[in-house]
C-alpha cells in the first residue's frame, strides 16, 4: 500500500480545489493551505474542501482572530461576498472540561451522546453553535447570519470590512447616547433569545458583542443553552450582571437594577415599566 506524504496529500487537495473553483494556481493558496494543515490537521483541510465543493467557501484570505479553541479566517464566497470561517481546533483537550457543563443537561445533547474523542466533541460543539445561531437569528436577534457548518468548521457572514473585523463593544469609544441605544437593544435581544429561541447565551459580555456601522452583533453563541438546562437561570443572571456591570461601571450609564432586568427578559414586566423603574430609582 502506498502511503502519501503530507506534500502529496496537499497537492491532491489543491488540485481538487482549483478544479472546483476554476482559479489559476497561486502560491498564496498553497501557503495558506499549508498553514491551515500545520495548525489543524489533514481532516480539517478536507473539511474545508467539502465546503468549497458545497459552494460555501471560495477562498480563505487570512486569520482574523486566534483563540485557544478556535481560529477565525476572513474568506470569500463564490459571489465575492465576505465570510467568516470559524475553525475549531480538534486537539484542545484542556478545553473539553469547559464544554461539558454546557452540553450536559441540554436536551439536544444528552450525556450518552457526548463523545470521548476530543475531535468528535469539537465537531459536536461546532454543530451546537451553528444550531444556536440559526435559532437566534430566526428569533430576530442581531447576530452574524449563519451560512453553513461541516465537521469542526462554521461559516458565517463577516462583520467588518476588507478582512478587518468589527470592534468588540469593549474596544469602542462611543457617545453616551450610542451606548444607551446599544444597551437597550442588546437587552431586547436577550429577551428575544429567551422568549422566541428559548435560549440563554451563557457567556454574554462586552467581549462577545461587536459594534459595526451603528449596530450591535451578538457573537460566540456555542455555549448557549436551552431554557430546560439545569443552569440556564444562573447563566442568564450572569449574562445580565455582566451587561449591567459594563454599562454602569465602565460606561457610566443609568441602567436598571439587576432584578428588574431579569423580570423584563423573562417577560414579567414591559419595556415601558422597566424604563419607568430605572428613571424612578435614579431620581
Amino acid at each position: 500500500m502506498c502511503v502519501l506524504s503530507s506534500d502529496d496529500r496537499l497537492e491532491r487537495i489543491l488540485d481538487q480545489y482549483y478544479r472546483l473553483t476554476g482559479k489559476e494556481k497561486r502560491r498564496v493558496d498553497k501557503d495558506l493551505f499549508e498553514t491551515v494543515e500545520e495548525v489543524f490537521d489533514y481532516a480539517t483541510v478536507k473539511a474545508i474542501l467539502e465546503l468549497v465543493r458545497k459552494k460555501q467557501i471560495y477562498e480563505l484570505k487570512g486569520v482574523v482572530s486566534a483563540g485557544k479553541e478556535a481560529r477565525v479566517y476572513w474568506g470569500k464566497d463564490f459571489k465575492g461576498e465576505d465570510i467568516a470561517v470559524k475553525i475549531y481546533l480538534t486537539t484542545t483537550a484542556e478545553f473539553r472540561k469547559g464544554l461539558i457543563k454546557y452540553l450536559a443537561g441540554d436536551p439536544r445533547f444528552e450525556m450518552r451522546r457526548i463523545p470521548k474523542s476530543t475531535k468528535k466533541l469539537m465537531e459536536m460543539w461546532a454543530n451546537k453553535e451553528f444550531r444556536n445561531y440559526k435559532l437566534i437569528h430566526r428569533a430576530g436577534v442581531s447576530v452574524p447570519t449563519p451560512r453553513a457548518q461541516h465537521k469542526n468548521i462554521l461559516v458565517l457572514d463577516f462583520i467588518g470590512e476588507e478582512g478587518v473585523r468589527a470592534p468588540l463593544l469593549v474596544e469602542t469609544e462611543l457617545e453616551e447616547e450610542e451606548y444607551e441605544r446599544i444597551f437597550w437593544n442588546v437587552l431586547k435581544d436577550v429577551r428575544k433569545m429567551y422568549e422566541r429561541a428559548r435560549l440563554v447565551h451563557g457567556d454574554l459580555s462586552e467581549f462577545n458583542i461587536m459594534v459595526w456601522q451603528g449596530k450591535h452583533y451578538i457573537i460566540d453563541v456555542s455555549q448557549a443553552v436551552k431554557l430546560g438546562h439545569p443552569n440556564a437561570e444562573d447563566f442568564l443572571v450572569r449574562d445580565l450582571r455582566n451587561l449591567r456591570r459594563f454599562f454602569d461601571e465602565e460606561v457610566g450609564l443609568q441602567v436598571p437594577e439587576l432584578k428588574d432586568m431579569y423580570l423584563y427578559v423573562t417577560g414579567e414586566i414591559s419595556e415601558e415599566e422597566l424604563r419607568r423603574r430605572t428613571t424612578s430609582s435614579n431620581e
